[in-house]
Formats: structure tokens, sequence, C-alpha cells
């Protein structure tokens, strides 16, 4: 057995700490995890040689509802996804759908053509094509012999 020294005030503070998180953990709302994942949707980025290609789920969305700019080299995707307004007698017993404003921004990095930049919605997917610039796309450069 060994001897440990006891030190009455850093024991003291741990203490305090953890007393601490624990309410914080306690008080503080926590979301539902459909609010974490309907409210940020997935999306698949894809760079090919020529441009960027952005597929974003966005199921029960109609194309009004959703919004694409490109400033400079940041493409943001915004929408906002209604609540469904239907008048039943049945009773509801658990909403998991989340509802409300969702926006993505993504850097590119390189330089882009965002006059032709086309955003295309089918089946719930948002797809995005964003043109690179001339500069920007990869160039073979022949090597000569002197």
């Amino acid at each position: 057995m060994s001897i440990v020294r006891w030190f009455p005030r850093r024991n003291a503070v741990a203490l305090d700490t953890s007393l601490d998180r624990l309410f914080e953990d306690f008080f503080a709302p926590a979301p539902y995890r459909s609010e974490w994942s309907s409210l940020s949707p997935a999306v698949d980025v894809e760079e090919t040689p020529d441009a960027y290609v952005f597929r974003a789920d966005l199921p029960g969305l109609s194309s009004k509802d959703v919004k694409v700019t490109v400033h400079n080299d940041t493409l943001t995707l915004r929408g906002e996804r209604k609540r469904e307004e239907k008048k039943s007698d049945g009773s509801l017993h658990r909403v998991e759908r989340a509802t409300g404003v969702f926006e993505r921004s993504f850097t590119l990095g390189l330089p882009v053509r965002a006059d032709q930049v086309k955003a295309s919605y089918k089946d719930g997917v948002l797809e995005v094509h964003v043109p690179k610039a001339e500069e920007a796309k990869p160039r073979d450069i022949e090597v000569q012999i002197n």
C-alpha cells in the first residue's frame, strides 16, 4: 500500500467543478437528435477537373424553399422547412421531423465561374454544379528539350 498525500484545496476545487458540471448539464436544454440532423442537411462534395459538384439531401422541400448563392469562393445553401398544417381528428403522439431554417456554407479555395453555376432539384436531392475558372483548372505543361 502506498501513502498518498492529501491536498484539501485541490480536492475541494475538483468537487466544485464536478458539481458545476452536474448542474449545467441538468438544466441545459438538449435539442432532439432529429433537429441536429434535419436542420443541417447531408451534403456530398465532389471535385472534378472542371467543376465542384454538391449534392444535398433536402426531402420534403420545394425548389422555392431553397436558395443557392455564390460569393467570391464561397457557396451557400439556405432553405426553410415549414411545418405541415393538417387538420385531423386524431391526436399527434410524436413529432420528429424538425422545421426551421438551415444554412450550409462551403469555401471552395479556388476561383470559380459564378455566372455559370447551375442548380437542379429532383426527388429531394439538390445538385449544384460550380465550374472552376480557367486559371484554377489543372494544365499539362510540355517539357521541352534544349
